[in-house]
């Protein structure tokens, strides 16, 4: 069975204009159920992470601060949510979504989090929508639980995964993997172990022979345990931050390549949403759908 975390807290109130779309946490289990994809019981609601399991990857005096709400303005304005209690807890419990998917993924082969993908966030801060960083979370939690011996982050978001990049730039368990623009945020990038930049209006054609050249390489390469994918549907030709031009089946296909190859060489997969900014909701609900479809299709 496909087992999805979700939680009422991943919905965070936003100010009206605010840029991202926080609504589509809440319409995609909706989507999903509605059209017979997935059934209520598919569904766990994660707990919030421990503080102590934090510290694994965060700082204490990143933690101290979340926890009391005392970021600066310039470090609260490079996060880009008006920081509260309810926002730090919301990252915990996603936080936790993402370690029991990689749990439920080794067992079931597949795993999603209908939130996450939280990239952006470095040791001590955070920066592009990002708190807590959900995969070098759990991937901490399960090396030191001797869970898995080698971890591979698939990062296909249109923003480059600097936080995963500096946080594991030093750390061989952990293989980061990014393809991104070349022209987007964040500005300055860091060094993933292997990063593709790409050209502003890139078509579904070179998007997709790009990562069908490089992803089954690198899998046979670092023969993971696990794989992280941060299945960011910003690559879109409308999203309104992504600057490429891959269309919703181009989209779609990313996601069957990424399962396929996963499933083939027998390696579990937990999945996190990541960024969607299409100005129009509707593609952004359709092509995270399409995500939770094709696991399904392929895997049960």
């Amino acid at each position: 069975m496909l087992k999805i975390a979700f939680s009422p807290i991943y919905k965070y109130e936003l100010p009206e204009g605010h840029r991202f779309p926080m609504e589509k946490y809440e319409l995609l289990p909706e989507q999903l159920i509605y059209e017979g994809t997935v059934s209520e019981d598919q569904f766990f609601h994660p707990p919030s992470i421990s503080d102590q399991e934090i510290l694994r990857t965060h700082s204490a005096e990143f933690l101290h601060k979340l926890n009391n709400n005392t970021l600066s303005k310039l470090e609260a304005r490079r996060i880009g949510f008006p920081m509260s209690p309810k926002l730090i807890s919301r990252g915990k419990h996603i936080a936790m979504g993402t370690l029991m998917c990689a749990r439920y993924a080794m067992v079931n082969g597949v795993s999603m989090n209908i939130a996450g993908g939280t990239h952006h966030s470095y040791a001590d801060r955070g920066e592009g929508f990002c708190v807590f960083n959900d995969f070098a979370i759990a991937s901490n939690i399960l090396l030191a639980a001797g869970e898995v011996q080698k971890i591979l982050i698939v990062d296909l978001d249109v923003h480059q995964g600097n936080g995963n990049a500096k946080l594991f730039e030093n750390d061989k368990s952990v293989f980061t993997f990014s393809m991104h623009g070349a022209k987007n945020y964040p500005l300055k990038k860091e060094k993933s172990d292997l990063d593709i930049a790409l050209p502003d209006g890139v078509e579904d054609k070179a998007y997709l022979n790009l990562l069908s050249e490089h992803l089954p390489k690198l899998i046979d390469k670092v023969e993971p345990d696990l794989i992280f994918y941060q299945s960011g549907v910003d690559i879109l030709e409308h999203d309104k931050l992504g600057r490429l031009k891959v269309s919703m089946a181009g989209c779609k296909q990313r996601d069957e390549m990424v399962f396929s190859l996963a499933r083939s060489n027998k390696v579990p997969i937990a999945v996190s949403m990541g960024g969607g900014y299409s100005p129009n909701i509707k593609h952004i609900i359709e092509a995270h759908a399409n995500t939770y479809r094709v696991a399904q299709e392929m895997y049960f």
